[in-house]
């Protein structure tokens, strides 16, 4: 073992506007299209825009057009775009030297960029792709022995970055770039393991609250630019509770909470004077479990489609509940005591509503299993026989999820909770559509907003709605630090002063590591399997302790530095299915052998 060291300073959150960073990229080829368009290839879907060197006659033009993907034929695909043009025209002075363009006051979303009319020696020297994003501190890396999972982790990053520019967009390249609440609510947890997004979010949640209606509903997107009545949908609207609560548990800003507990508890009491007949939210516009799993022509009702009022009445419980949690934190006692009552009274309307007497629920999808017993809806008998439900259905789908932008952030993690980790790691390295892979094995370098968005032919989705860069089903990431590497905070104890390392291990990997940059230092888990051996190793920050789950119920053949756990003086806690678990470990460097 060896001891950390203090860090120099801690992570510091600031709420000024973020200052936009940059990287840069060469060209990766050049190419002509099959259709004879000349394409540059830059390798990977950023967002920002192309610096170009010319030298020409005063009047000669040079027109870029950009794009994500090529379609089936390799040639240049801009119909996802919509009315978005993304394109750039420059008009030479003819200066007689290299005369040097970028644009101005806007960006594109690109991989692949056209290039049109350009005077002079066409050569990769020429073209400098920018890539731009909100000024984020890189705090958390993820990899593992499978390249496609390690692909994975570059695409959710890379779609945070490209949809993190001063607001969080659901897509960066067409005609939208809107902030709907209900992409960042999903992804929230996973951008702070990826990004100090302390700032970010601080500033973006007070832009919630001005755009909240003054009877507390939440708008579709932030800034609202819909207008009015585009608000108040269960699971985008959640933003206002959802969000505040992560930035907490992450970071362990009280002041976060403190300044959104009045957007926090609005939207909560919206939700209840929509609920006034028998404690049950069944009006409103709703999304719904948005892009889930459907077949066309779907003849046999193999569509994964949740009740939405069933949706609904889930977040609202949710909601509730995380308001109950910050009151806790906030010393407002009244307040958690009149919404525990509330909460009661949801789950119980719930129970009567969508839960028949033997524990089935009435929507019987994998979105439905998830949010229930993610939310804690079911009384506790019921729990185990729901997550078993849960798995027969996955396994109905030939181990394929069917969830949508709702349901996916919780999958993973509802498996693992309930004894089902195993099928959470099935789900998680298969590479047929619909999985988190397909996307992978298909070229991605983003994560896309549908599961399909190039079909195995490589042929498209619909058009209309087909962004290759949308972060949403990025929140898998949250699972892969939380569960697979096992970097997690105490309950009740924010911001990594008090951590949970519990890594699961399981088939399909063999070694899989992340690291935190925390608020008290680096924060690191990684273990390793071979043929009769297994390792893990753990580093604690300073000033901060940890209780370490190892992987093995095999007290005697667990050694930690070459000696055992008696001899190197660690505190044996409750037994646990699996795991030998310490308790108050203390900031160092742990090798664990077993």
């Amino acid at each position: 073992m060896k001891v950390a060291e203090a860090p120099n300073a801690a992570l510091v959150a600031t709420y000024n506007e973020p200052i936009r960073k940059q990287e840069r990229f060469s060209p990766q080829r050049i190419f002509t299209t099959p259709k004879g368009e000349r394409v540059i290839d830059f390798g990977q879907n950023l967002v920002g825009w192309v610096e170009v060197r010319a030298v020409g006659s005063a009047g000669s033009k040079v027109k870029l057009l950009h794009a994500e993907v090529l379609d089936k034929a390799g040639n240049f695909y801009i119909e996802n775009l919509r009315a978005a043009k993304q394109i750039c025209t420059y008009t030479l002075a003819g200066t007689g030297g290299a005369e040097f363009f970028e644009p101005h006051f806007t960006f594109q979303g690109f991989r692949y960029v056209m290039v049109e009319d350009f005077p002079g020696e066409f050569t990769a020297a020429n073209f400098t792709a920018v890539a731009l994003y909100s000024d984020m501190p890189k705090t958390g890396s993820f990899t593992c022995s499978n390249p496609l999972v390690n692909q994975l982790q570059s695409n959710i990053q890379w779609g945070q970055r490209g949809n993190f520019l001063d607001v969080p967009t659901d897509c960066p390249q067409r005609d939208e770039r809107l902030g709907w609440t209900g992409d960042a609510q999903a992804f929230c947890r996973t951008a702070t393991f990826n990004h100090d997004v302390h700032g970010f979010y601080a500033k973006w949640l007070k832009d919630v609250a001005l755009d909240q209606r003054p009877d507390g509903s939440v708008p579709f997107v932030v800034p609202n630019v819909l207008g009015e009545q585009a608000c108040g949908s269960a699971g985008w609207a959640d933003v206002a509770t959802i969000m505040p609560w992560d930035v907490y548990l992450a970071y362990g800003d009280r002041r976060v909470l403190e300044d959104q507990y009045p957007s926090m508890k609005a939207w909560v009491d919206y939700m209840t004077t929509q609920s006034l007949d028998d404690d049950l939210w069944n009006t409103g516009f709703l999304f719904g479990d948005w892009l889930f799993y459907s077949e066309n022509n779907d003849n046999i009702g193999n569509s994964a489609v949740t009740h939405k009022p069933f949706i609904q009445q889930c977040f609202w419980a949710h909601s509730t509940q995380l308001l109950i949690n910050a009151a806790h934190v906030l010393g407002k006692k009244e307040d958690a005591k009149l919404y525990s009552e509330l909460l009661e009274r949801i789950k119980t309307a719930f129970n009567r509503e969508y839960v028949t007497p033997n524990g089935t629920l009435v929507s019987a999808t994998q979105t439905a299993y998830v949010l229930a017993l993610n939310f804690d809806m079911l009384p506790t008998n019921f729990r185990q026989q729901a997550a078993k439900r849960l798995v027969d259905n996955i396994r109905a789908y030939d181990t394929h999820l069917t969830t949508g932008f709702l349901g996916t952030p919780y999958l993973c993690h509802v498996l693992t909770r309930f004894g089902y980790a195993d099928v959470a790691y099935e789900l998680f390295l298969r590479e047929k559509y619909p999985s988190w892979l397909y996307p992978v094995t298909m070229g991605a370098t983003t994560i896309w907003e549908r599961w399909d968005g190039i079909k195995p032919d490589s042929t498209f989705e619909e058009a209309s709605m087909n962004s290759f860069n949308h972060y949403a089903y990025g929140a898998i990431g949250d699972w892969m630090y939380r569960s697979v590497a096992g970097l997690d905070t105490e309950p009740g104890s924010p911001g990594y002063k008090k951590i949970i390392v519990k890594p699961h291990i399981g088939a399909g990997l063999t070694q899989a590591s992340a690291d935190l940059q925390t608020p008290y230092g680096k924060l690191v888990s990684g273990w390793k399997t071979e043929p009769g051996f297994s390792s893990l190793h753990v580093e604690i920050p300073a000033n901060t302790t940890a209780t370490i789950y190892v992987p093995t119920e095999m007290v005697e053949a667990l050694m930690e530095g070459g000696k055992t756990l008696s001899e190197a003086g660690f505190t044996i806690g409750n037994a646990e299915k699996g795991y030998v678990v310490l308790t108050g470990v203390g900031s160092g460097s742990y090798d664990f052998s077993f």
